[in-house]
């Protein structure tokens, strides 16, 4: 790492001192505790075979698990330290330039003062050659002062941790030491962290949903939001009767769950069926996997597919047949291509269900003197039905919370009709025209992308939860 040195801006706000200042690079750093780690792995391995070997008694703990010992020692409070002070770190930087007389004439809090920042710390920590705002000049040395300052605290208090918990792993080493126990119990506690990733995921995902809803909420009308017809936000202070969210309802509905499971039940279910009772070995290994690469598409793929072939078709189609009005941004041609795009969620969740079905059941039927197209129809489905349940829910679930196909197939006209040639908008696609472009997060039209994202996810945690109770019940019959 380089010494930082005073630096100074010439008359064009060029940079042009030689050496930029020391910054605290995570990356480097993580890489150096690494290195620290394996040094203390190998001599505490070192250390418990020769106190085995000097006082002639048998180790309880193997010596790489001593190792293992000291390396976690050493790693982990300088990983955790790592961690919490590259997030708190800019702040300090951040806090002491203020202090120093250069900030005294920064403007009020704004936009205009974080640009003014933005721009000197980027040409201290040496990302930018140039200033692009005069008034950012007079900060780039306090701010090449504070990185370095701070970078230097940083690595030294890092470098203590790891040396004091190598120090302290070391000492500890003996033949009786229960290493492996206090290893075990490490790698215990980092898997239960792992485990409640998912969990604490989802925790923040409500709450940062939650908190803006609320603010939205506190403008706007539960009851308007959910039961209003009539859906057209605009900047500024809330308009009445504006934020309608039926008409976004109805068309998540009408493309998700109407015209996309029309599509993706009948053909994902006749193709398990096919592939599970009447598709040879070879057919079956050759059709499956093509037909599940399908789920590996991209959706934005499938968007140019619904926008450029399928809604001109149907729009030409619909002219043909004397329908008025018709539009080449259509609910139906979005809801095609996405049950088309969900065929392998509903298929491949029914052709396990019905592989699962107990092998006596299919023979007592054929006992019993039924046809091979009988028992499927009456025995088969029948009991892999739970499972076929709990698939189709998923796929409704994926289907509702697409955004790429609708925004480029089916429009962004929040119309409530069950014309399905018309140009309608869904949940999803609302939440990104109100997301995109400059945003007012004091505005009622951008938090109410918060809170349809907000009724998006009960929906679709319910759905989840639904599909999941379902497969459970299914799976406990059968295993």
């Amino acid at each position: 790492m380089s010494r930082g040195i005073s630096t100074s801006l010439d008359a064009n706000g060029f940079k042009t001192g030689r050496n930029p200042p020391v910054t605290f690079n995570a990356a480097v750093l993580l890489l150096l505790i690494l290195g620290l780690a394996l040094i203390g792995w190998l001599a505490g391995r070192a250390r418990s075979a020769m106190l085995a070997g000097r006082s002639g008694s048998r180790l309880h703990s193997r010596p790489q698990y001593h190792g293992w010992y000291v390396a976690l020692w050493l790693f982990a409070p300088a990983a955790i330290f790592l961690a919490i002070w590259s997030s708190v770190s800019p702040g300090l930087i951040t806090n002491q330039v203020l202090t120093s007389p250069a900030a005294k004439s920064l403007p009020a809090f704004g936009f205009e003062r974080s640009a003014i920042l933005s721009d000197a710390r980027e040409v201290a920590q040496g990302k930018a050659a140039k200033v692009r705002l005069p008034a950012a000049a007079p900060l780039v040395e306090p701010y090449e002062t504070a990185t370095h300052r701070y970078a230097w605290i940083g690595i030294a208090a890092m470098l203590a941790l790891a040396l004091a918990g190598g120090l302290y792993a070391f000492t500890r080493i003996r033949p009786d030491f229960r290493a492996r126990t206090r290893v075990e119990r490490i790698v215990m506690a980092l898997l239960l962290l792992a485990s409640l990733v998912a969990i604490l995921t989802t925790f923040g995902i409500v709450l940062s949903l939650l908190f803006e809803s609320l603010r939205f909420f506190s403008l706007v009308p539960v009851s308007e939001l959910l039961f209003g017809t009539h859906w057209n936000p605009q900047s500024g202070a809330p308009v009445a009767d504006t934020f309608g969210g039926i008409p976004l309802f109805w068309g998540t509905v009408l493309i998700g769950a109407v015209i996309a499971m029309i599509v993706a039940i009948p053909i994902g279910m006749m193709s398990a069926v096919y592939l599970t009772q009447y598709a040879a070995p070879t057919v079956r290994k050759w059709v499956k996997p093509c037909l599940e690469i399908l789920a590996g598409v991209p959706t934005v793929v499938y968007g140019y597919f619904a926008a450029l072939t399928v809604a001109p078709a149907l729009r030409n189609f619909a002219v043909a047949i004397g329908i008025p009005n018709a539009s080449t941004e259509s609910a139906l041609a979005a809801g095609i291509v996405m049950g088309v795009m969900i065929i392998p969620f509903v298929s491949s969740m029914a052709d396990d269900s019905i592989n699962a079905v107990p092998q006596a059941m299919r023979d007592g039927s054929l006992a019993l003197g039924a046809t091979p197209n009988e028992t499927i129809r009456q025995v088969l489905i029948p009991a892999a039905l739970p499972g076929v349940m709990g698939g189709i829910l998923l796929a409704v679930s994926r289907a509702i919370g697409e955004t790429m196909i609708v925004v480029m197939a089916a429009g962004l006209s929040a119309n409530l009709t069950a014309n399905p040639f018309a140009s309608v908008t869904t949940v999803t696609a609302q939440i990104v025209k109100l997301l995109t472009g400059d945003q007012e997060f004091d505005s009622a039209k951008t938090l109410a992308a918060f809170a349809l994202g907000l009724v998006l996810f009960l929906v679709t945690l319910l759905l989840n939860i639904v599909a999941l109770r379902i497969v459970k019940k299914y799976r406990e019959a059968y295993e």
